[in-house]
């Protein structure tokens, strides 16, 4: 794996891989591929069970998963719905998801915030986050505050295992801290919301 890959790989209509360089690779050296985006490293650990240098890691997907359904009706990825690791900042379609889900309880103005979010009518949003904001703000304390328990649990099992006949718990444990450091500072910023 490599941030910036010297090869791609591609298959043709028979199945066979190509391989092709993307620059000049001197004899001798590995070609590498991208595995994925180190600036978010939870799907590189999920998938293929390591984490880039946390260093470089900018930001980690909001691990809302409860939200899957609502994830795939507004059309989101999760590479928008993000926490931003250095600074705790929400990616305002974490702000979207979280007032959908609560406006499920009326199916009228969830149908209009669908509209809005699906035809980019930022002005339409931005009434809705207005007048929900106080909603929004608590669902999204609620959900920080539980994963912030829910990661210490997960921390302290995975601390409870013999690192000998368990070689992956430090990974495991330093993903759980980026995740858990980052929750804090988007608790911090949700704290001084209100």
């Amino acid at each position: 794996h490599a941030t910036i890959p010297n090869a791609a790989i591609e298959y043709d209509d028979q199945g066979n891989c190509v391989v092709t360089t993307t620059q000049d690779v001197p004899a001798g050296s590995p070609l590498t591929i991208s595995l994925g985006d180190p600036t978010n490293p939870t799907p590189l650990f999920a998938k293929y069970g390591f984490l880039y240098d946390i260093n470089e890691c900018t930001s980690i997907f909001c691990k809302a998963m409860h939200l899957q359904k609502e994830i795939e009706t507004l059309g989101y990825d999760f590479q928008q719905l993000l926490f931003y690791t250095q600074t705790g900042d929400i990616a305002p379609a974490v702000w979207d998801l979280f007032l959908y889900n609560l406006l499920q309880n009326d199916p009228q103005e969830m149908q209009a915030f669908f509209y809005a979010c699906t035809l980019n009518d930022e002005a339409t949003k931005q009434a809705y986050h207005q007048h929900y904001f106080p909603y929004t703000l608590e669902a999204l304390k609620q959900y920080v505050n539980g994963m912030l328990q829910e990661i210490d649990t997960l921390t302290r099992k995975a601390n409870s295992y013999n690192v000998l006949t368990h070689p992956r718990v430090p990974i495991i444990v330093a993903h759980n801290n980026l995740v858990a450091d980052t929750f804090l500072k988007v608790k911090a910023q949700l704290d001084a919301m209100g």
